[in-house]
């Protein structure tokens, strides 16, 4: 198998890129530089371009059988309207740019996997979201709704279409966790607000196995919740990082800090969903880390 990656340099794509090479696939790689990042492996092809502009990249689209898109700006930082024109022009214009190369009979391309967000949903309390739950109406759920559209215009070229919508990435170098076990380090961790919201979360080789799954599986199309089978309550992620780390998990970062930091994403910190992924397990997947205690026990054991 062919497969062409948008966002495969990043934290998630580069796992993923390995995770492919080593079923033997043969692996396209679009990157803003032809300058090989640290930790992308030899084997892969690497083209330069820019995903949010139309370029000489799309014309290596056609000849690929799966297209794997993970291409957008970090949500993780205090936005603004510049910066959130920027989370929502990263995800659609390269979607929509990468969609468009497809030819209207669909070419080589049989595949299509477009990353979306467990955001779309938005803010429900306790309520537990598989993929049939309604959408949300904040800022993230109208632009993870906007995301699939653009992916899902693929059906129409006679492409099968697997929206990703992804919980919390945990993964060693890099990533969220990086950010959450930083004060439990310094022996100040805790909960954040009320400790209540839910967290959706899925270990990153579950991830790529994932991925790999529903590739293998062409009977599942459509929207697939990418999170472990027991999303936490923050609170109790608070003591599983401690209790891993063996650092006090007691110390709470009110609600009032976390917004006044950073600003409107605050209060997405503060909320959370609870989601879980009927889809994975209604075809059979398996999770390696379905608990939070066996995914920072893998993760953080050893530092």
């Amino acid at each position: 198998m062919k497969a062409f990656i948008t966002g495969g340099t990043g934290f998630v794509g580069t796992k993923l890129t390995r995770a492919l090479l080593d079923k033997g696939h043969e692996v396209t790689v679009l990157s803003r530089s032809e300058k090989r990042r640290p930790g992308l492996p030899a084997q892969i092809r690497l083209i330069a371009g820019d995903p949010t502009e139309h370029g000489l990249w799309q014309q290596e689209v056609p000849e690929h059988d799966v297209l794997i898109n993970l291409a957008g700006e970090s949500i993780f930082s205090r936005w603004n309207d510049e910066y959130k024109k920027r989370l929502r022009d990263s995800r659609i214009l390269t979607t929509r740019n990468l969609v468009e190369a497809i030819p209207s009979d669909g070419g080589a391309v049989k595949h299509l996997l477009s990353t979306s967000a467990v955001g779309y949903y938005g803010f429900t309390g306790d309520e537990e979201l598989g993929e049939d739950a309604d959408p949300g109406t904040d800022f993230l759920a109208t632009l993870a709704q906007d995301w699939e559209a653009e992916a899902l215009k693929a059906a129409g070229k006679g492409i099968r279409v697997v929206v990703a919508r992804f919980g919390v990435v945990l993964g060693k170098d890099g990533g969220a966790l990086e950010q959450m076990v930083r004060p439990f380090r310094l022996f100040a961790g805790g909960p954040i607000g009320s400790g209540k919201q839910w967290f959706s979360w899925i270990h990153v080789e579950d991830l790529c196995r994932a991925a790999l799954f529903v590739i293998e599986h062409p009977e599942i199309s459509g929207p697939v919740n990418f999170c472990a089978p027991n999303p936490v309550r923050n609170a109790d992620l608070a003591d599983a990082i401690g209790n891993t780390l063996h650092r006090p998990s007691f110390i709470p970062a009110p609600g009032f800090v976390i917004k006044l930091v950073m600003g409107e994403f605050g209060s997405v910190i503060l909320k959370g969903q609870r989601v879980v992924p009927k889809m994975l397990k209604k075809h059979g997947f398996h999770f390696n880390y379905g608990r939070i205690e066996d995914a920072l026990n893998n993760l953080l054991s050893d530092t």
